[in-house]
């Protein structure tokens, strides 16, 4: 069943593009929608925080929209075409190439061994040498950092990131940048994912002001 509504949904996406469909889809590049893909990821986001089932399975169906508008798309390329069908046997040969344990019988001792050997494989597959090797440098700066400690410990590169300061100081870019910096760095060096602690102080910070507004 679910590669049937699979195939449908390639299908609908297929009449929304060719001649004779929707004039706004046809128009779309793949640069035109990148603020769709963010803008549904996010929205996925809050429904996973909610804890909503009926948002959730419905902005989860808008992500994958997006994939199948950007496959579509894809397959106009003259160049370089290629279908939905191309990025599902991609991903799923790379799922077996980076699971090792599971479908060529290696052995790990845990999860921590499992993301080593997922970064050996892909560090071997593209051939990086620096940590800085396909990090997405326009990602917002909060996970950029946090991407770039992570591949700095990877690559046994040491890093210098200041400590957790005195905040009684002269508020200038350079002073707040390093501060951030600080926090981010003490969380990582923790195991605490800071987006998603600054993510649960919004959410209190929300409430509070929720409750102070219905006084």
């Amino acid at each position: 069943m679910e590669s049937s509504q699979l195939a449908r949904l390639a299908q609908v996406m297929d009449q929304l593009r060719s001649p004779g469909g929707c004039p706004w889809d046809a128009e779309q590049s793949h640069e035109s929608l990148l603020k769709y893909l963010l803008e549904e990821s996010y929205e996925f986001v809050d429904a996973v925080a909610s804890g909503n089932r009926v948002d959730m399975r419905e902005e989860l169906g808008d992500v994958l929209l997006q994939v199948y508008f950007h496959a579509r798309i894809a397959e106009e390329d003259p160049l370089d075409p290629f279908s939905i069908e191309d990025v599902a046997a991609s991903i799923a040969d790379k799922l077996i190439r980076r699971h090792p344990h599971v479908f060529a019988g290696a052995e790990v001792r845990d999860s921590a061994e499992v993301l080593q050997n997922w970064e050996a494989i892909k560090r071997q597959e593209k051939g990086r040498t620096s940590a800085l090797d396909g990090i997405a440098m326009a990602q917002p700066a909060l996970p950029l950092i946090e991407k770039l400690l992570y591949r700095a410990e990877k690559y046994n590169v040491d890093v210098l990131t200041p400590k957790v300061v005195d905040l009684d100081i002269e508020a200038n870019e350079s002073a707040v940048g390093q501060a951030l910096l600080a926090v981010i760095a003490w969380a990582h060096s923790n195991g605490i994912d800071a987006e998603s602690a600054l993510r649960r102080q919004a959410s209190q910070l929300i409430e509070q002001i929720s409750a102070m507004q219905a006084r």
